[in-house]
C-alpha cells in the first residue's frame, strides 16, 4: 500500500524520495518501454508534416492532397487503436504492443520508398494502424502496472515522450535538409523509421502482462466477467463511451489541426527558413514537454476534468493569438512555448482517465475505442484546414485557428458532463 496521498502530495513520498524512486523493477521497466515506444511513435508520425514543404514543391502536391494523406493516416490509426485495444484484452498487453511497434516501423520505412502520392498514402495509411495501436495498448499497460497514487504522473510522463520524439524528428530533419538534396532527404527521414523495431527485443525480454490483466482474463475464462468488446455500447456504459469519445474528438481535432500544418504554416506563410522554422518548432516542443509533465501533476492534484478544462481554455486562447492575430515573428516565437504547453499538456491525464472509466475486462476495448474514435473524427480537421485554405481561399493560419478553437470548445463542454475518477482503484473496477 502506498504512503502517498494522491490528492495532497506534490509527488514526493513521506521519506522525501521522488515517486519514481519508489517504483519496483517491473514498474520501471514498463515505464521505460512505454516511454520509448511512444517517443519513436512520435518520431515516425512527425516525419510527414516535416517533409510536407518538400513534397509540395517536388511532387507538385496541393495542400488538399497532403491534408487527405494526414487524415487517412489518422483514420487508420483510429481503427488500429480500437482493434489493438480489443486484441490486448484478449491476447495480452505486451504481445500486442510488440505487434503495433513492428507495424508502424515497417510501413514508415515503406513510405520512404514511395514513388507517387498514391503510394505514399497507402504506406502512410498502413503505418497509421500501428501508430494508433501503440498508444492504445501502451497507455493501458502503464495504467494497470503503476499503483493508483502515481497513475496520472506515470501516464503523463509517458505522454511527455511524444515531445522527445517530436524534437528528435525536427533535429534530424534540420540536419538532413541542410546537407542532403531535397529528393533524397525526405526519403531518408522515412527510412529511419525502421529503427524503432529494435525496441521489440527489449520489450520481449523485460516486460510481462500486469497481474490485474492476468486475473481478469482468468475471471473471463471462468465466465465471471464478460469478454465481449461490444459491451462498451450497452446501457450503463454507453453514455460514458459516447461522452469520452466526444472529449477526445475535441482534444485531437485541435491538436492535429495545428500539428499537421505547423511546419507548412511557418515556412510558406511566415516565410521562415528550414533552420528558422526549426527554432520556432523547438519553442513549441519545449513547451509541449513541460506541458506534459505539468499536466500529469495537475491531473493527480486537481482531478482529471478540471485539468482538461484548464488546458483546453489555455490552448484555445493561444491558438487564436498564434494564428489569427497580426503578431510579429518575435512574439510568435514567445507564444510558441505556452501554445505547446497547453496543447500537449491536455493529454497527460488521458490514459489514466480512460483506464479509470471502464471495467477491467473492457479496459482495452473502451480505451481503444474512445481515444481512437476521437482520433478518427479529429483526423478530419487537417483535411478541413486544407479544404478551407484551398477551396475557400482562407489564409492557412486562419483555417488552423478556426478549426482548433472549435475543437477545444468541445472539450470544455464535454468535460463538465463526465465523472471525476482521480485515485480510483482499478482492482475494484
Amino acid at each position: 500500500m502506498s504512503t502517498l496521498d494522491p490528492v495532497h502530495s506534490g509527488g514526493e513520498t513521506s521519506a522525501g524520495r521522488s515517486w519514481l524512486g519508489t517504483l519496483n523493477r517491473n514498474e520501471k521497466r514498463t515505464l521505460a518501454a512505454s516511454f520509448s515506444g511512444y517517443a519513436v511513435d512520435a518520431f515516425d508520425y512527425y516525419t510527414l508534416p516535416l517533409v510536407t514543404p518538400i513534397l509540395l514543391t517536388l511532387w507538385g502536391m496541393s495542400k488538399t492532397e497532403v491534408g487527405f494523406i494526414g487524415t487517412a493516416t489518422l483514420v487508420a490509426s483510429a481503427l488500429g487503436g480500437w482493434l489493438a485495444g480489443i486484441l490486448a484484452d484478449r491476447y495480452g498487453r505486451v504481445r500486442i504492443l510488440q505487434l503495433t511497434i513492428l507495424v508502424f516501423a515497417i510501413f514508415t520505412f515503406a513510405c520512404g520508398l514511395a514513388q507517387t502520392p498514391g503510394q505514399l498514402m497507402v504506406a502512410r495509411t498502413l503505418q497509421g494502424l500501428g501508430f494508433g495501436g501503440e498508444w492504445a495498448v501502451g497507455s493501458v499497460l502503464i495504467a494497470e502496472m503503476i499503483r493508483p497514487a502515481y497513475r496520472g504522473k506515470a501516464v503523463g510522463l509517458v505522454q511527455s515522450s511524444w515531445a522527445i520524439g517530436w524534437g528528435a524528428a525536427v533535429l534530424v530533419s534540420m540536419a538532413l535538409f541542410s546537407f542532403l538534396p531535397p529528393e533524397v532527404s525526405w526519403r531518408v527521414m522515412f527510412l529511419l523509421g525502421l529503427l524503432p523495431a529494435v525496441l521489440i527485443v527489449f520489450i520481449r525480454r523485460s516486460i510481462r502482462d500486469p497481474e490485474i490483466y492476468v486475473q481478469t482474463r482468468a475471471a473471463v475464462a471462468r465466465g465471471e466477467r464478460s469478454g465481449n468488446f461490444l459491451a462498451i455500447f450497452k446501457p450503463g456504459i454507453l453514455g460514458t463511451t459516447v461522452l469520452a469519445s466526444l472529449l477526445f474528438t475535441g482534444m485531437q481535432g485541435g491538436y492535429y489541426a495545428i500539428g499537421v500544418w505547423l511546419p507548412t504554416f511557418l515556412k510558406n506563410e511566415r516565410h521562415l527558413t528550414v533552420l528558422g522554422s526549426g527554432g520556432y518548432q523547438f519553442m513549441f516542443i519545449v513547451g509541449a514537454f513541460l506541458g506534459y509533465l505539468c499536466g500529469a501533476y495537475l491531473s493527480d492534484r486537481l482531478g482529471r476534468r478540471l485539468a482538461f478544462i484548464l488546458f483546453a481554455v489555455g490552448a484555445g486562447t493561444l491558438v487564436y493569438a498564434y494564428t489569427l492575430l497580426p503578431i510579429t515573428d518575435g512574439l510568435m516565437l514567445v507564444l510558441g512555448f505556452p501554445l505547446g504547453f497547453f496543447m500537449s499538456g491536455i493529454f497527460s491525464g488521458a490514459g489514466a482517465f480512460l483506464a479509470e472509466l471502464f471495467p477491467n475486462e473492457l479496459r482495452g476495448s473502451g480505451q481503444g475505442f474512445c481515444y481512437n474514435f476521437g482520433r478518427g473524427i479529429g483526423a478530419t480537421f487537417p483535411a478541413l484546414v486544407g479544404v478551407l485554405s484551398d477551396r475557400l481561399h482562407m489564409p492557412l493560419g486562419t483555417a488552423i485557428g478556426v478549426c482548433a478553437a472549435a475543437a477545444y470548445a468541445i472539450v470544455v463542454v464535454v468535460a463538465l458532463c463526465l465523472p471525476e475518477t482521480r485515485g480510483r482503484d482499478l482492482h475494484q473496477n
